[in-house]
């Protein structure tokens, strides 16, 4: 049972959550680096990661070179190359700025079953060692709403209609303007697929997700709040900014 106490952290601003969770994960990369050429990490794409990513892409001490970065999910719908798509996020922030020895990420303007089987493929070549991830307003991680999550899910990627939370959360991130213009499907890595990563490193800011945070430590394990099972995980750091985490 992981000591929750010695792996929650919390910072007064977002920005200083983000360099706190992204020194940490510089430390984790650095350290597999020293054994192996490639280290497997899954990055989310939503604004509660933007200084995390600002902080690990102006990072001295990283070898991008042996780094395999995947997606955790995407869209359905939207048009190749469309701001909102988490593979369009990430580009932005992170894979365009540093020389990754390999990026995968879930293409939805693909026959989607064909594009099913070759990222389960790929995600199941060899173990993640890291995943960096957020918890959703209504307690998801990546797309697995409480409607659909399963903690003892089959599938390493699959289909899913959002949660009607969970695209009311992207109008409050202001990645869409109105809930009409947010896609009803996505593509998602499953929770087991996120939950068997070796390291995870959790970001979540703003007092929107401060009920989310409540549920996921100290509320039942459940799928009613997803992000509950990851205080099970013997290896989840979270980090939270003051309004997440007040009341807690």
């Amino acid at each position: 049972m992981p000591n929750l106490n010695q792996n929650i952290h919390v910072f007064p601003t977002k920005e200083q959550t983000g360099n706190a969770a992204g020194k940490a994960i510089e430390t984790c990369i650095v350290n597999l680096q020293k054994i192996r050429n490639d280290i497997r990490i899954i990055f989310a794409a939503a604004p509660s990661q933007d200084a995390m990513l600002n902080y690990l892409s102006s990072s001295k001490l990283i070898d991008w070179s042996k780094i395999t970065a995947f997606n955790m999910d995407e869209y359905i719908g939207l048009k190749p190359g469309a701001p909102q798509l988490f593979s369009s996020y990430l580009q932005r922030n992170l894979f365009s700025k540093v020389d990754l020895k390999e990026i995968n990420t879930i293409n939805t303007n693909h026959d989607i079953p064909n594009e099913i089987e070759q990222y389960e493929q790929l995600l199941t070549a060899a173990p993640i060692d890291i995943v960096c991830l957020g918890i959703g307003e209504n307690g998801h991680i990546a797309f697995n709403d409480p409607p659909v999550a399963d903690f003892n899910d089959p599938k390493t990627i699959k289909v899913v209609e959002l949660d009607h939370a969970c695209r009311a959360q992207q109008v409050n991130d202001g990645c869409f303007k109105t809930i009409s213009d947010v896609p009803k499907k996505a593509i998602t890595l499953t929770i087991p697929t996120l939950n068997n990563g070796t390291h995870l490193f959790c970001v979540v800011v703003g007092n929107k997700k401060n009920e989310a945070v409540k549920n996921t430590l100290s509320g039942i394990i459940s799928t009613a709040c997803p992000a509950s099972i990851l205080t099970k995980h013997p290896d989840c750091s979270f980090y939270f900014d003051a309004q997440a985490y007040k009341g807690i």
